[in-house]
């Protein structure tokens, strides 16, 4: 399945419009983009106690699923499966069987018939968590770690989650994604969210080649010139460069972008002063950012990574009470029949 391929359709809720598996910000509404924020504010104490545990998903048993190499997503869902009490599985792709000929299918089938109650999937391939949720029992909840260059909602909520946290909401704010676009899924994300949530401008700025064709039907505005584009912004994103899904020569060096989109001081200066600035991770420091922007005051690039565990228990735990709440529909439903 490609990204074109990939479903837009309610599979991730429930008839009565609850979360059941968390695939792409496609088709929710601002009304659940700000459940799965305000849930996730609930949960941000939780890692100030010392006991750092809600029982949520005591019983459940969640698989990460990671398909591609992973370590910030990877580790904060496995913390935030820790924190709601669920029983986890790290899935090694490296030596699991699937690395040995068995069909993806045939292993979710196994992992299945060990009574797992949730996947999460790191893919390569766009749409592998949507034909996943489409093929697995139905009761085990999918929650979408990234696929291809198609969606990556959950990096998405955390990053609103700390915009409104600094900014107190989305209301007439100019944000920028700046960097590699194309390659993107996170960028994908978070334009669906900032548009849904009411951002009043959603710019890209990167050079050509770092743009998807027809970029502006995703609901943003194209700057080339990031002189031009850091002006009055809120809030500036930059994007990982991501050398290794680039094919050909998209870049004449690295030095040479970082020259022209590195977010230096002098670049900062030219947005609003209380500008904040945020990046999905992983840092390449004299790249994409100086290091005295990604360690200055305007970063929150640290708050994304401790909002990332919060947002992760809300999706999860929410995804787990749809699914439950499905099932007992059905279980009524049966009963009366």
């Amino acid at each position: 399945m490609t990204v074109d391929q990939a479903p837009n359709r309610p599979l991730q809720l429930t008839a009565d419009g609850q979360l059941r598996h968390f695939l792409t910000l496609d088709g929710l509404d601002r009304a659940m983009l700000t459940d799965i924020l305000d849930t996730a504010d609930s949960f941000i104490e939780v890692g100030e106690r010392s006991i750092k545990k809600v029982p949520l998903l005591r019983g459940r048993t969640v698989v990460n699923l990671f398909f591609e190499s992973s370590t910030r997503t990877r580790s904060t869902f496995e913390l935030a499966a820790k924190r709601l009490s669920a029983d986890v599985l790290n899935l090694d792709i490296r030596t699991s069987a699937t690395s040995k000929g068995e069909s993806l299918s045939d292993t979710l089938l196994n992992l299945e018939a060990m009574a797992s109650d949730m996947f999460v999937v790191r893919h390569a391939q766009s749409g592998a968590p949507h034909f996943i949720a489409e093929s697995v029992t139905p009761g085990v909840a999918i929650i979408n770690a990234g696929d291809g260059r198609h969606a990556h909602p959950t990096q998405a909520m955390l990053d609103m989650l700390t915009i409104r946290q600094h900014k107190g909401g989305f209301e007439g704010l100019k944000v920028a994604i700046v960097g590699d676009v194309l390659h993107s899924r996170v960028a994908r994300s978070q334009i669906r969210a900032l548009n849904e949530l009411g951002a009043a401008e959603v710019r890209v700025i990167a050079p050509d080649t770092l743009l998807p064709r027809d970029v502006e039907s995703l609901g943003c505005t194209v700057e080339y010139d990031m002189q031009k584009g850091m002006k009055d912004l809120d809030v500036v994103i930059m994007l990982r460069l991501q050398k290794e899904r680039m094919e050909g020569a998209l870049l004449p060096s690295e030095r040479e972008f970082y020259r022209l989109y590195g977010l230096d001081q002098a670049k900062l200066a030219l947005a609003h002063p209380e500008c904040i600035v945020m990046h999905p991770g992983p840092i390449n420091r004299g790249v994409e950012i100086e290091s005295a922007v990604a360690d200055g005051p305007q970063s929150v690039i640290l708050d994304q990574v401790t909002n990332g565990i919060a947002i992760r228990m809300a999706v999860m735990s929410m995804a787990m009470g749809g699914q439950m709440s499905e099932r007992n529909q059905n279980l009524a439903g049966g009963e009366q029949a």
